[in-house]
């Protein structure tokens, strides 16, 4: 009988934590500093003031007690963007300069960050988990953006450094031992084997598109070898393999979670751990996202994963899992059918099939959107690999954000490689990502979750964007509108939100939480020569033309006015500092929101 019996070899105990040195920890803190000066300060958090004497564009921030002085060199660009120099930051108190420590920046700051005694300390252990994360990624061989930029896909997935470029606390992942970061954070590379377990089917629910059932796309995952391991090994046991399912688990959740949180399930036979699979997997930015590093063609597996990261623990909902399929075939066939959509060469991947387990103990004592309801649960989502043309490659949308150690730009790397100006590399991506964004919106009142991670570009053999493909759809996406029809199974996607606030779906999510950034790398790189009002107007030109092509749409243009001269600013690490372990309730995510004021929209001086 083949089992799992140990954990993936683990280095020494000081192997282990031979990135941490205190050259690599002093460039983490200056870099995560850097970053909380600037997204507190756009937050509202924090209220920078010039520091007299000391020439034009320089500023201090002062902890909450007055006693020590945080002094650095910023240019404050539009959407309120701090760009501040990593290197000019300097710590200060009674008239010495203190070394820059991120503990004891957010410690010295917590009233002014709203910081309760409860989340405080949470809040740390994830600032150093990221530190240490950070750390990791500074002792890795240095790879030039130069030279990622022409990379393979999952070469880019790895050499991502940053993360959400919004949140300061982006890497937590608690839960991990140093040993278990090293098995399974992307950044490291390093491959992973699955571990199957059969799930009884009176207990587990499978749902899947229509074109693929459940021994269709296990023939396509697993080969006949591994199938008849599986089954000699529920033979062996006298079961029958044909009453389970068989389940993909993230080895982290079996030997943390299952083995013990679910031990009379396993006990009673409605789980039997099966082993290892053969392919070997790579995690992508999301964590608990998986790449077929064996064979590229098959499906993504996306796994339950019980970690704190970012604001959530990374669980899989069971409940949720029965409409996904459903889900993707409604909006697979409106791209499919939409002419404006196609022609943009929008694409997205379809979560084909997914199966959830209930837990008939938890499910009678936990509530409504309990961690306990998300510890098994797995779908199956397309590849993009599939989908490349001759000469096309794929590099994740958040590699546009990238920057090496030296301050090269992934996305100036591309424009250079592309041989266009700026500004017209510029409008070909806006076409693919901005324009299925903007159509999708004022069509159907349906919105994406487009950040950086959710977005795959294809670019054509000179680093050109050609077309995006959108991923991570049952979860994220949503159709704010009561008149548009759906099917029964696809309600769930259904959100009621103030008329008001529909438009932030589209200043937030994309102006303020990627364009922003990508305004700031490309308008500040001085051998791009595109400025500011070159990049907000290419962004307008795009919006323009959409409209010009929708006149249709006249009404709800004006009734949705994306040339406003400002919009609500939604602050993200305030959700993350109010409760950082479930920042959002998924069934209201709009009442959740934190409005400080206004921001003022870029593309209003070129509104038509």
């Amino acid at each position: 009988m083949t089992t799992t019996t140990s954990r993936t070899t683990a280095p020494t105990p000081g192997e282990a934590v031979a990135h941490l040195t205190p050259e690599r920890w002093e460039h983490a803190n200056r870099l995560l500093i850097r970053k909380a000066l600037s997204e507190f300060t756009h937050e509202r958090l924090l209220t920078p003031e010039p520091v007299p004497h000391h020439g034009e564009g320089r500023y201090a921030v002062r902890s909450d007690d007055g006693a020590t002085e945080y002094r650095f060199a910023a240019r404050v660009l539009t959407l309120d963007h701090w760009q501040i120099d990593a290197d000019s930051v300097t710590r200060h108190r009674d008239g010495n300069e203190l070394p820059l420590d991120a503990l004891d920046f957010i410690t010295e700051l917590r009233t002014a960050l709203g910081l309760s005694e409860e989340v405080l300390p949470v809040y740390l252990e994830e600032i150093s988990s990221t530190l240490a994360s950070t750390a990791y990624k500074l002792a890795a061989p240095q790879v030039s953006a130069d030279r990622l930029a022409r990379s393979g896909f999952q070469e880019i997935e790895a050499g991502m450094t940053e993360g959400h470029p919004c949140f300061v606390a982006n890497n937590g992942r608690l839960g991990f031992d140093i040993a278990e970061y090293r098995a399974y954070a992307p950044e490291t590379g390093s491959p992973v084997r699955l571990i199957w377990v059969a799930a009884h089917r009176s207990r587990a629910t499978f749902t899947a598109c229509t074109d693929i059932s459940y021994d269709k796309l296990l023939l396509s995952e697993l080969s006949g070898s591994t199938l008849r391991r599986f089954s000699d090994t529920m033979t062996e046991l006298g079961l029958e393999l044909d009453d389970y399912y068989l389940v993909p688990v993230h080895p982290w959740q079996w030997w943390n979670k299952l083995s013990v949180t679910f031990a009379a399930e396993v006990a009673q036979r409605y789980l039997v751990c099966l082993g290892h699979g053969d392919d070997e997997h790579l995690a992508q930015q999301s964590i608990r996202t998986f790449f077929n590093a064996s064979n590229p063609a098959k499906h993504y597996v996306k796994t339950a994963l019980s970690v704190l990261n970012m604001g959530f623990l990374r669980g899989l909902s069971a409940e949720y899992m029965k409409a996904t399929p459903a889900i993707n075939d409604w909006l697979a066939d409106l791209v499919a059918t939409d002419s404006v959509l196609k022609e943009t060469g929008l694409a997205v991947l379809r979560e084909r099939a997914a199966i959830g387990y209930h837990s008939a103990p938890y499910e009678a004592a936990a509530p409504k959107g309990s961690p306990y309801l998300k510890m098994l649960a797995a779908l199956w989502r397309e590849s993009p690999v599939p989908l490349l043309e001759s000469g096309e490659r794929l590099a994740t949308m958040a590699s546009l954000l990238h920057v090496d150690r030296d301050g090269g730009s992934f996305a100036a790397a591309l424009i250079r490689e592309s041989g266009l100006s700026p500004e017209v590399w510029l409008r070909r991506y806006l076409e693919t990502y901005l324009t299925p964004l903007l159509h999708s919106f004022y069509a159907y009142d349906l919105v994406f979750m487009p950040h950086g991670e959710n977005v795959i570009l294809v670019l054509d053999e000179h680093g050109v964007p050609r077309r995006s493909i959108f991923k991570d759809i049952a979860e994220e996406i949503a159709v704010m509108s009561q008149e548009q029809e759906l099917p029964p199974e696809v309600e769930r996607i259904r959100a009621e939100v103030p008329e008001d606030m529909k438009i932030l779906s589209l200043f937030t999510d994309v102006f303020d939480c990627f364009l922003r950034f990508l305004n700031g790398i490309l308008a500040t790189d001085p051998d791009l020569g595109l400025d500011e009002d070159a990049f907000w107007s290419t962004v307008a030109d795009c919006v323009k033309d959409y409209q010009k092509s929708a006149p249709h749409l006249a009404d709800r243009f004006k009734r949705y006015d994306l040339f406003a001269d400002s919009f609500a600013l939604s602050c993200l690490n305030r959700l993350q500092l109010r409760n950082n372990k479930q920042m959002v309730d998924l069934q209201d995510p709009a009442g959740a929101l934190q409005l400080i004021g206004d921001l003022k929209n870029p593309i209003a001086p070129f509104a038509p």
